[in-house]
């Protein structure tokens, strides 16, 4: 796993900007937990790890 952009992930999520970061929001205490502020850009590749199976997420190989 990589550290990738927010808007990245949002895009392969098939997803606005706005609805991703509501999502994370939505799981605040748990990306705090890993360290990532909530205006963080990019995430980093545990907190990644996490969005892909929290969210079911289908990367591409070239981000994995």
């Amino acid at each position: 796993m990589k550290t990738m952009y927010k808007s990245d992930l949002a895009r392969l999520a098939g997803v606005s900007a706005s609805t991703f970061r509501r999502y994370l929001n939505s799981r605040r205490d748990v990306l705090a937990e890993m360290g990532v502020s909530p205006r963080a850009q990019m995430l980093p590749p545990r907190a990644v790890r996490f969005v892909v199976e929290d969210y079911c997420i289908e990367l591409p190989e070239k981000f994995r």
